[in-house]
């Protein structure tokens, strides 16, 4: 097995990667700068993976010589890349804090594969590269022209990456995830972010207690007029993150491959579901919408289930909310413990 640097790892979706990548028998680095992943996260790792199977290095994916010597130390063969910036409102706010992060950060890191002659590259992109869609499932024959700065910051990368292929002969897999959510059903390992802005985990902390959903928009093109999205459980895509690899490893060519449910949940299904995962009602307050966010993202999955023989193991909306709910039960406080930073 290869040794596979993680970038963002110490985060949701790829800290869900790493355990995924351990766990497959491949040695993982960790490398992070802590602004919005968890050290905790590392050291759960680290506890189920003894050995040194997991390590972690602390560092900006801007930092070009911090980056080459973790991978020439580490003697990485492979990159999977999950260190960006992703908020939809806050790109729209600060397109350039985006660009920064998420396209000079990426070419960045391109550089220091070139020079270390690292030639397998996993990349983290989204479905915010489509923008509007013009027909719904969303396959990747569908045009990509993104409507907010996230979207725009991952494509820009994504179009890059033919070129760094045809001049270093770095081949790479890019993934446009839907709506990642839910849990390791294990419980080492779940969501926390600070502030969070992704919807299942405010609704169980609505149903908790903290204080009223927001619900972004009452009136759009939709059965009961709130935004549809597709949810794909994190372990689902962090065992996608590894197929891709296994391709690359076996001599795939580069490619990008839609990840989700191939099922669409309205923000109102999802409170509902919810509620009845929990047993308890989620108070909830209609807002104005946000600037960037399209009626509805469905993704047609069946290339990757094709090309990467990868299914969703968390098939239902109830199953993926179950997951959520036992970690935020078990951990209410997050990664963090109560008083803490």
């Amino acid at each position: 097995m290869s040794v596979v640097l993680v970038t963002g790892g110490a985060g949701y979706v790829g800290s869900h990667a790493a355990y995924e990548l351990a766990e497959a028998g491949h040695d993982v680095v960790i490398y992070d700068d802590l602004s919005a992943g968890h050290l905790a996260a590392v050291d759960r790792l680290r506890q189920t993976f003894p050995g040194g199977r997991v390590t972690f290095v602390r560092g900006d994916v801007a930092d070009g010589a911090a980056v080459l010597r973790a991978l020439r130390e580490s003697r990485a063969s492979a990159v999977m890349h999950f260190a960006a910036r992703l908020l939809v409102a806050e790109s729209v706010a600060q397109p350039l804090v985006y660009y920064r992060a998420n396209v000079t950060g990426t070419l960045t890191l391109l550089s220091a594969m070139a020079e270390a002659g690292v030639t397998r590259f996993v990349f983290s992109s989204t479905c915010a590269t489509f923008g509007e869609p013009v027909a719904v499932p969303i396959d990747e024959t569908h045009p990509q022209r993104p409507v907010n700065a996230y979207g725009e910051t991952k494509l820009a990368v994504e179009r890059a990456l033919p070129h760094v292929e045809r001049a270093t002969g770095m081949r790479w897999v890019a993934l446009r995830y839907f709506n990642a959510a839910g849990a390791h059903a294990s419980g080492v390992i779940g969501e926390d972010h600070a502030p969070e802005a992704h919807l299942i985990p405010r609704a169980i902390a609505a149903a908790r207690g903290a204080e009223s959903l927001a619900v972004f928009g009452d009136d759009y093109p939709t059965p009961d007029g709130t935004c549809i999205r597709d949810y794909v459980h994190v372990t689902d895509l962090a065992r996608a993150h590894v197929a891709a690899l296994g391709r690359l490893d076996a001599g795939g060519a580069s490619a990008a491959y839609n990840l989700g449910s191939g099922q669409g949940a309205s923000v109102r299904q999802v409170i509902d579901c919810v509620s009845r995962v929990t047993g308890r009602e989620v108070a909830f307050t209609v807002e104005p919408r946000r600037d960037g966010d399209p009626a509805a993202l469905v993704a047609s999955s069946a290339l990757a289930r094709e090309a990467l023989q990868w299914t969703p193991r968390f098939e239902s909306l109830e199953a993926i909310v179950q997951t959520a709910w036992v970690w935020h039960e078990r951990h209410p406080f997050g990664y963090r413990t109560p008083g803490s930073a």
